[in-house]
């Protein structure tokens, strides 16, 4: 298999190992260099890929290098992708001030609740919501059983249930 074959499989999955390692680092710029990095180790190892699932065979690329990398930089605090929520963008919802700051709102509460989230529960909802995985393909890519995966998402959803109560709660005594 050449280059052009690699690009051919791979690249369409680029956009889906970029979100799965800025969720997993909450670093941009440390995703885009582990995405590179992981594109390059999907290059070097292109010739034992068997063709049965490009997209869970990147990600679980994309994931372990994600790992090494957090394993590289552990002691040094992790900060959220956009804590001051200057970096959000929305379509415009129709010209309505109000409704554009409720939506941006909403917005940086999920990223926030989001980020709360341990990475192996994080790296299963964001696959599942965001990418749109199957189970058996997320225990692909995490090396795990699909029960396992499924625990997670539980395990995750109802965290973010939890933490949007907590948020909510706090709105209503302010």
């Amino acid at each position: 298999m050449n280059e052009a074959e690699f690009a051919r499989v791979a690249l369409p999955h680029l956009d889906a190992a970029y979100t799965l390692a800025r969720w997993l680092l909450r670093d941009p710029v440390a995703a885009e260099d582990v995405v590179q990095d992981a594109m390059l180790r999907a290059l070097t190892y292109f010739a034992g890929f068997r063709g049965t699932n490009a997209r869970a065979w990147l990600l679980q690329i994309v994931r372990n290098t994600a790992y090494a990398r957090m394993a590289q930089r552990r002691g040094v605090q992790e900060e959220p992708l956009d804590p001051d929520g200057k970096h959000e963008h929305l379509a415009d919802p129709g010209g309505d001030p109000e409704a554009a700051l409720q939506g941006a709102e909403v917005v940086s509460a999920l990223h926030r609740a989001l980020a709360a989230l341990p990475a192996e529960l994080r790296e299963c909802v964001v696959l599942r919501e965001l990418e749109e995985m199957s189970y058996r393909d997320i225990a692909r890519v995490t090396g795990v059983p699909a029960g396992t995966v499924m625990s997670r998402l539980f395990r995750a959803r109802q965290m973010l249930l939890r933490i949007g109560r907590d948020a909510g709660a706090k709105e209503r005594t302010a």
